[in-house]
C-alpha cells in the first residue's frame, strides 16, 4: 500500500466512525424521547383499559408486527446493498422495494383478517380489533422509507417518526378512544400511530429521493429481489421472533391479565432494543462499503466500536430501569408489581444480545446462509427452553407471573448463546478479534449499582424521581473518565463539515 493510500484509508475510517457517531447521538436522543413518550401510553393503557385488555392487545400485535416485518422481505438491510451497487435512479430502486413489500403486506393482511383467531386465540374481539391488520402495510412502508433515508445517514427522520410522532400519537389516541370505543381503543390508537409515523417517513423520503423517473413495475426483477433477499428475510424473521416468541407461547399458558402485565414490562425492556436496532441502518451502509473494499480490519473496528457503544448504553439503561423495577412496574397499578422479575430478565436479555446484533450486521453481508442457520438454531433452542422452563414453573406450583418470568429467562439465555456463537463466527471470517466489553465498564457499573440499591430504601417516588437520574449520572461520569477513549468521545462531539 502506498504512502498516499494509508492516509486516505485512515481518513475514510475516521469518516465511518464519525457517521456512526452521528447516528448514535441522534438515536440516544431518540431513545430518551421514546422513553418519555412511552410512559403516558403505558399508564393510560394499564389504568384505563386494564391488564386483560393489554393482554389481548399484545396477543394481536405478535401477528401484526410479524406480518409487517415479513413483508419487508429483509429489504431494510438489503436495500442498502442495492443502493450501493445499483446504477439505477435511487428513487426507482426504492420504488421496486416498496412495490414488493406492499404486495406481500396486503396479501398477509387479508389472510389475517380472514382468520382473526390468529390474533385473538380466545375469540374475544370486535370488528375494530380485526382492522388492526391495516397496520401491516403501514409498518412495512414505514420501515423501508426509514431504511432508505438511513442509507443517506438521515437518522433524524427515524427519531421524529418512531420516537415522537408514533408514541405520542398512540398515547393521546388511547386516551381519546377510551371514551369513544373502550372495547377497541388500544387497537385503533395503534393503527393511527403507525400510519402517522409512516406519513412522516414518506414525506422525508420524497423530499430526499424525489419521485421515480421512467419507472415501471418489472415482475421479473421483483422476483429476483425476493429470491436474493430470502436469507436476509429469514435472519430478520428469526431475530424478530426471538423477541416475540415468549409472548406468542405465553398466550397459551397464562391468562390475558398476566400476559398484559408481561407486555407492560416488555415495553420498558424493549426500549434498549430500539436503541441498538436503530443503529443497523447506519451501520449497514458503512459495512457494505468496507465489504466491497475487502477492508476486514475496518469492519471489525466498526463492529467493535458500535458494539461497545450499544453495550455501554444498555447496561446503564438496564440498571436505571431494573434496580427501581418495582416502582416502575407499580406505575401500572399494584397488580403489575408482580412482573418485576420478568422486567429484570428482559433487560438482561437486551444487554447480552448486543454482540449478536452488531455481529449479524456484518454477517448478513459476509455469510448470509451461515448466519441464517445460526439464527434458526437459536430460535429452536429458545422454543424448547421456553416451553421447558414454563412447564417446570407450572409443575412447581408457581404463580402465572413466575411462569412469565421463566419465559423471559429463556430469552436471556438464548440471546446470550447467540451472541457468543455469532461473534466467534465473524471473528473467524474477518481474522480479527470481536469484543464489545471493556473492563473500564466495571468502574462505571459498581458505583452506579451501589447508589441505585441505596435509593431502594427510600419511598418509591424518590426512588424513581431521584434514584434513576442519580444512577445514570454516576454511570455516565465514570464511563466518560474511566472507559471512553478519543474515538468514543466522537459520539458526543459535533463533527465539522469536511
Amino acid at each position: 500500500m502506498s504512502d498516499t493510500a494509508k492516509p486516505l484509508d485512515h481518513q475514510a475510517g475516521q469518516q465511518d466512525i464519525a457517521a456512526l457517531a452521528k447516528g448514535g447521538r441522534t438515536n440516544l436522543f431518540g431513545f430518551l424521547l421514546r422513553l418519555l413518550a412511552r410512559i403516558p401510553f403505558l399508564i393510560i393503557a394499564s389504568r384505563l383499559y386494564g391488564a386483560p385488555a393489554m393482554g389481548r392487545f399484545a396477543s394481536a400485535l405478535v401477528m401484526v408486527e410479524f406480518a409487517g416485518m415479513l413483508a419487508t422481505l429483509g429489504q431494510k438491510r438489503g436495500l442498502a446493498q442495492r443502493l450501493a451497487e445499483g446504477d439505477e435512479h435511487p428513487a426507482n430502486t426504492v420504488g421496486d422495494a416498496i412495490l414488493l413489500a406492499m404486495g406481500l403486506s396486503l396479501g398477509m393482511g387479508a389472510l389475517i383478517f380472514a382468520f382473526p383467531e390468529s390474533m385473538y386465540p380466545g375469540g374475544n374481539f370486535t370488528l375494530a380489533d380485526r382492522l388492526l391488520m391495516l397496520a401491516i402495510p403501514g409498518l412495512a412502508l414505514g420501515d423501508l422509507a426509514l431504511a432508505a433515508l438511513a442509507y443517506r445517514f438521515d437518522v433524524a427522520t427515524t427519531v421524529r417518526a418512531r420516537a415522537v410522532v408514533e408514541p405520542w400519537t398512540i398515547s393521546i389516541a388511547a386516551g381519546v378512544f377510551f371514551f369513544v370505543s373502550p372495547a377497541s381503543g388500544l387497537s385503533l390508537a395503534y393503527l393511527l400511530s403507525i400510519w402517522a409515523a409512516t406519513a412522516v417517513a414518506l414525506f422525508s423520503l420524497v423530499r430526499s429521493y424525489g419521485l421515480p423517473k421512467a419507472w415501471k413495475p418489472k415482475p421479473g426483477l421483483l422476483w429476483q429481489i425476493a429470491k436474493r433477499n430470502i436469507p436476509l428475510a429469514g435472519a430478520d424473521a428469526v431475530e424478530w421472533g426471538t423477541r416475540k416468541l415468549d409472548v406468542f407461547i405465553l398466550r397459551f399458558f397464562v391468562g390475558e391479565a398476566p400476559l398484559g402485565i408481561y407486555y407492560f414490562a416488555q415495553q420498558f425492556a424493549s426500549l434498549p432494543q430500539k436503541l441498538k436496532t436503530s443503529f443497523e441502518p447506519v451501520l449497514g451502509p458503512v459495512i457494505t462499503r468496507s465489504v466491497k473494499d475487502k477492508d476486514y480490519a475496518g469492519i471489525a473496528k466498526q463492529v467493535c466500536q458500535v458494539g461497545f457503544w450499544i453495550t455501554a448504553a444498555q447496561i446503564g439503561i438496564a440498571m436505571a430501569l431494573g434496580i427501581p423495577g418495582e416502582g416502575l412496574m407499580g406505575l401500572g397499578g399494584p397488580d403489575f408489581v408482580a412482573g418485576t422479575a420478568a422486567l429484570v430478565f428482559l433487560l438482561l436479555a437486551e444487554v447480552v444480545a448486543s454482540k449478536a446484533v452488531v455481529s449479524e450486521a456484518a454477517l448478513v453481508y459476509l455469510a448470509r446462509m451461515r448466519n441464517l442457520w445460526i439464527s434458526l438454531a437459536t430460535i429452536a433452542f429458545q422454543l424448547v427452553l421456553t416451553i421447558g422452563l414454563i412447564i417446570v414453573a407450572r409443575n412447581a406450583g408457581w404463580g402465572p407471573m413466575y411462569v412469565a418470568a421463566a419465559a423471559a429467562l429463556a430469552l436471556a439465555l438464548s440471546l446470550g448463546l447467540a451472541s457468543m456463537v455469532k461473534s466467534r463466527v465473524l471473528a473467524r471470517i474477518l481474522g480479527q478479534s470481536i469484543s464489545n466489553w471493556r473492563w473500564g465498564l466495571a468502574w462505571a457499573v459498581v458505583p452506579a449499582a451501589a447508589v441505585g440499591v441505596a435509593f431502594t430504601w427510600l419511598p418509591e417516588w424518590a426512588e424513581m424521581a431521584v434514584g434513576i437520574p442519580a444512577i445514570l449520572a454516576i454511570y455516565c461520569y465514570m464511563l466518560w473518565v474511566r472507559s471512553f477513549g478519543p474515538e468514543d468521545r466522537v459520539l458526543f462531539r459535533k463533527q465539522q463539515p469536511a
